[in-house]
C-alpha cells in the first residue's frame, strides 16, 4: 500500500485515541467533558481527575503522536530520505488533527498541545527541547498553561526551520500548519487572555473563573 495513504491513516487514527477521556471514565467513572473546560487534554484531566491522571495523560497523548510518526518513518524507509520526511510531516499533521477531531468523540478533541510536542519530538527532538523551554519559562512566569502553549507552540517554525536540513514544500507547510492550528485552537483562551478572565494552573477552583484552561 502507498506510505503516504497508510501513514496518514494510522497517524490520524492514533492521534484519535482519546487518553484523557478514556482515563477520567475508568478511575473516575465521570465524562471529562462534562468536568472543568469540557475539554480531554492532560490540563483539565489535572484538575477534574487528579494530578496523576493528567500527567499519565500528557505522557500517552506525546507517546501517540511521536509514535505515529515513527511508525511513518518506517514505512517510507525505503523511499529516499526527503520522501520519508515529508511523508513524517504529513504523518504528524495527521495526528495532531486526529487529537484536535477525534472520530471516536464526534471530532470534539484536544488542542493539540501535547500531541504537537510527540510528533515534533519524532521529526526534530533538538526543536522539541527548545520548544519545552520556552513553555517551561512562560509557565512559570504567569502560570498560564494557555500562554506557555501558544508561545511554545508559535516558536515551533524558528527551530524546525534551524535543526531540520530539508526544507520541501511539505516541511514548510507543516512546520507553519501544526503550530497554526493549535494557536487558531486556543482562540478562547486568547480571548479570555486579553479579557484578564483566563485562569491560572494551579488556582484553586472558584477562585478564578474555570472556563480557561488550555487543553492539550
Amino acid at each position: 500500500m502507498n506510505p503516504w495513504i497508510l501513514s496518514i491513516s494510522i497517524a490520524y487514527l492514533l492521534g484519535s485515541i482519546p487518553f484523557g477521556y478514556i482515563l477520567v471514565r475508568l478511575f473516575r467513572k465521570q465524562d471529562v467533558r462534562e468536568q472543568g473546560s469540557g475539554n480531554i487534554g492532560a490540563t483539565n484531566v489535572a484538575r477534574s481527575g487528579g494530578t496523576k491522571l493528567g500527567v499519565v495523560t500528557l505522557l500517552l497523548d506525546v507517546g501517540k503522536a511521536y509514535a505515529a510518526v515513527e511508525i511513518a518513518r518506517h514505512l517510507a524507509a525505503g523511499a529516499g530520505s526527503v520522501v520519508m520526511y515529508d511523508v513524517m510531516v504529513a504523518a504528524a499533521i495527521a495526528a495532531v488533527m486526529g487529537h484536535m477531531f477525534p472520530v471516536w468523540l464526534g471530532f470534539r478533541g484536544g488542542k493539540g498541545a501535547a500531541s504537537a510536542l510527540g510528533v515534533i519530538l519524532a521529526m526534530t527532538w533538538p526543536s522539541a527541547v527548545g520548544i519545552l523551554l520556552v513553555f517551561i519559562v512562560v509557565f512559570a512566569l504567569t502560570r498560564y498553561v494557555s500562554l506557555a502553549s501558544i508561545i511554545g507552540s508559535a516558536s515551533f517554525p524558528l527551530f524546525g526551520f534551524h535543526f531540520v536540513a530539508q526544507h520541501t514544500p511539505m516541511v514548510k507547510f507543516g512546520f507553519l500548519f501544526i503550530p497554526l492550528l493549535i494557536i487558531v485552537k486556543h482562540h478562547g483562551n486568547i480571548r479570555r487572555l486579553m479579557n484578564g478572565t483566563e485562569s491560572r494552573f494551579g488556582v484553586k477552583p472558584g477562585s478564578e473563573t474555570g472556563e480557561g484552561e488550555a487543553g492539550a
